[in-house]
């Protein structure tokens, strides 16, 4: 190329491609613009200069190409020759639309790269090859200038147009083999690894066509000796033989069984049915266990298990003494749970012994227990069961609990159904409607096993903490059981018989090695606890007997420990448990203590009123729900009219009121806290501080009436673990006291009020 030399040409920009020199091209031409500099290309010899152009600009080196033809029909194409490279100069002009440039033409040199240029050809012969054009590869061979080699790269359909018009600016020979080499290894590694993936998944095809045809051979082999018994299918029906399913589920058994046989062991369904099967055949479908429907054993299995809880007890009994008779004049069991078997609901508080309940139940019937939790179930398909379709499908928890009960009439614990939720996956309580519906649960249905199950003989019972939540249809399919929790002296011999055992057990120590008085159970309850299980109590007992096994591991020759009243201090650390609370809080007055029930229990709770200068007006805190905001405006609203009776200052009531609830991060709702706003309204505007013994509860109207509220049980219970010893009562409630256990009545002393001013006479008055 030694006869050009730096010239002015037009140039003609490439915008989808890339000219290399030697290379021999059809351009065409779209754009006026090309039109142009193909015409002006006359005036310098048919020469101009290709030079590619992307969204960033134009490319700093192209190519000087002549022109061989030019189809002269609107001229649409040109054939043209590339030349040389030419670095493009800083001397640029437009003239008649045409771009002009100066181009200094860049000749090749030869710097003896002989071995990389033996290994770039055959890099791309082997390339040549995968993509079977093989024979073409000799052509490359014939090629010993290293640049234009190089410039051979651009063919290849793996280079990006960026990458083409880089080997293009790549003036230096050697640095641009050695570029274009790194890129067709790069090309050689991917086209190996798609190849040996693809040879990979032919080979693995081949075998599973030549395992199944080899498979079929060899079932006709067994076929022709008469040795076919083996298989699966004959398998399922030898099982489905000896099985006594019901019509309809041994039916669909058979039909799943006849696809089975028909169907390729490659198919995913395969796979599926025969779980189906295996599921089908492990449930229990005609095993029952025999009922010991012997009333006083009963009794004395739920005497051994738990101490008092003795209404309880009662309509347990009864239960079974209606399942006993029915059973004794001829009904089935299946037909005395439908017709006279009410699902039991065990409601309390936490730690009273709701789940140890169910499961002596259990024992008294001689049945099999399961346990399903439902807190916290928002899946109604884990009730339902998934459908087959579904990828990992299995039956719902009921299904599955028969299957773990191996028999179709166990007892069922369905653990905290106040604690199930829903949402957009459906709703579990809705499902559970037609499990515990007598009129409808023996013919419930599992997604998963498509067949009906008779879940009439089934004993259910159902705990729960509280019954507000639990869906009205849900509550209304049970017959309601309340646990309101244990007296000291019923949580002392509990503690005694059972929690102190247990705990001694578990920690390795013998019944000799550690001595527990009486007096120590008693301050560990009066204390240490508050509430109405044994749950805490079980706690700080557990915490007990391990300071006393390490004394024991210490000094082996300690034994036995005696822990009594005064070691408790040492043992436990301070009380946390002060019954002095409510005295303390009531010294000043506008401070009133009302008793309500919560999720874990009856409680003790503490009402607070001030004023203060400012618009008249309430405020009331405390996280309080509507219906206790609303009975704070009722008690400030009969304040108010009954001021002159009251005897309160006009004066007062035009100041800003506040009511408040102390924990104020604990949620407060209820109807039954009318009576202690009211009194600690009077009380702050009167002077008068609330006498110390004295808890109410009761909600009031706007005439002063008092209504009965729910709960009383439990909220006397709380009274008396909290030190009150006077607790008043809606009239309505009077029936209710008959359910206070004799010990703790006979520590109390009941006003049982209709009248909201008898309420404040009692509560502000002299101690009666």
């Amino acid at each position: 190329m030694a006869d050009l030399k730096t010239m002015t040409l037009p140039v003609l920009p490439l915008r989808n491609g890339v000219v290399f020199p030697h290379m021999v091209v059809t351009v065409t031409i779209e754009s006026a613009e090309a039109r142009r500099a193909i015409a002006a290309a006359e005036s310098t010899g048919g020469r101009l200069l290709l030079v590619p152009k992307t969204d960033e600009g134009f490319a700093s080196v192209g190519t000087i190409a002549s022109i061989q033809e030019v189809s002269r029909d609107d001229v649409t194409s040109a054939l043209v020759a590339g030349m040389s490279r030419a670095r493009i100069g800083a001397g640029q002009a437009a003239t008649g639309d045409v771009l002009w440039v100066e181009a200094e033409p860049v000749t090749d040199e030869d710097p003896g790269l002989t071995e990389m240029m033996d290994e770039f050809r055959a890099v791309v012969a082997e390339i040549m090859q995968h993509r079977g054009i093989g024979p073409a590869a000799s052509r490359i061979l014939d090629i010993d200038d290293p640049g234009q080699l190089a410039d051979l790269a651009v063919y290849s359909p793996d280079l990006s147009l960026e990458q083409k018009i880089e080997v293009l600016e790549t003036i230096d020979v050697a640095t641009r083999l050695d570029r274009v080499l790194g890129w067709m290894n790069e090309i050689l590694a991917g086209i190996t690894l798609r190849q040996r993936v693809r040879d990979d998944a032919t080979e693995r095809i081949d075998k599973s066509q030549r395992e199944y045809i080899l498979r079929q051979q060899l079932e006709s082999i067994k076929s022709e000796l008469g040795e076919g018994s083996g298989d699966v299918t004959s398998e399922y029906r030898k099982k489905l033989a000896e099985a006594d399913l019901p019509e309809k589920a041994a039916d669909a058994v058979e039909r799943e069984i006849d696809r089975l046989e028909r169907m390729s062991e490659q198919s995913p369904e395969h796979s599926w049915i025969r779980t189906w099967l295996d599921t089908m055949f492990e449930v229990p479908w005609n095993i029952h266990t025999e009922d010991q429907l012997d009333l006083p054993d009963a009794r004395s299995v739920l005497d051994t298990d738990h101490t008092g809880l003795d209404d309880v007890k009662e309509r347990i009994i009864e239960h079974l003494a209606v399942r006993k008779l029915r059973t004794e004049r001829g009904m089935t069991a299946a037909e005395a749970g439908r017709r006279g078997g009410a699902i039991l609901l065990l409601v309390g508080p936490p730690g009273v012994g709701k789940t140890s309940l169910g499961e002596s139940v259990a024992t008294a019937l001689g049945r099999k227990f399961v346990r399903v939790a439902l807190g916290g179930l928002r899946d109604e398909a884990e009730i339902r069961g998934h459908r087959r379709t579904y990828v990992g499908a299995r039956p719902g928890r009921i299904a599955r609990a028969l299957i773990e009960s191996e028999s179709m009439n166990p007892v069922f614990l369905l653990d905290e159904m106040d604690k199930v939720g829903s949402d957009w996956r459906g709703d579990p309580s809705s499902a559970l409607l037609e499990v515990l519906d007598p009129a409808q649960n023996h013919t419930f249905r599992d997604n998963y096993l498509e067949v009906d199950l008779d879940l009439s003989d089934v004993m259910f019972v159902g705990t729960a903490n509280m019954l507000e939540t639990i869906p009205a249809p849900l509550l209304d399919r049970t017959e309601v059981i309340r646990l309101d929790g244990y007296t000291d002296r019923e949580k002392q011999t509990i503690a005694r018989e059972h929690l102190l055992p247990r705990q001694v057990e578990r920690s390795g120590l013998t019944p000799d090695e550690i001595v527990v008085t009486d007096d120590a159970l008693a301050a560990v309850i009066d204390r240490y606890t508050r509430e109405a299980g044994v749950r805490g109590l079980e706690r700080q007992l557990g915490k007990l007997v391990r300071k006393v096994v390490t004394t024991v591991a210490t000094d082996p020759a300690s034994v036995p420990v005696t822990v009594d009243d005064e070691a408790l201090r040492e043992l436990l650390g301070k009380p946390t448990v002060h019954h002095d609370e409510a005295k303390d809080r009531t010294q000043v007055p506008g401070v009133a203590t009302g008793l309500a029930v919560t999720g874990v229990g009856g409680d003790v709770l503490f009402i607070e009123a001030t004023a203060m200068d400012g618009e008249p007006g309430l405020t009331i805190t405390g996280q309080l729900g509507d219906v206790m905001r609303e009975s704070a405006e009722i008690a400030l609203s009969y304040v108010r009219a009954h001021a002159n009776e009251l005897g309160i200052e006009p004066e007062a009531l035009k100041k800003r009121f506040h009511l408040h609830v102390p924990a104020g991060a604990i949620p407060k709702d209820g109807p039954s806290a009318g009576v202690t706003m009211t009194t600690a309204l009077v009380s702050l505007l009167t002077g008068k501080p609330v006498r110390d013994p004295v808890g109410m509860t009761g909600e009031v109207t706007l005439q002063g009436r008092v209504l009965p509220i729910g709960g009383v049980k439990q909220k006397v219970l709380a009274a008396h673990r909290a030190g009150l010893r006077e607790v008043i009562v809606p009239e309505k409630n009077r029936n209710d006291l008959d359910d206070v256990p004799d010990e703790v009545a006979a520590e109390m002393t009941f006003h049982v009020l209709g009248d909201v001013r008898e309420v404040l006479d009692t509560a502000l008055g002299a101690a009666s």
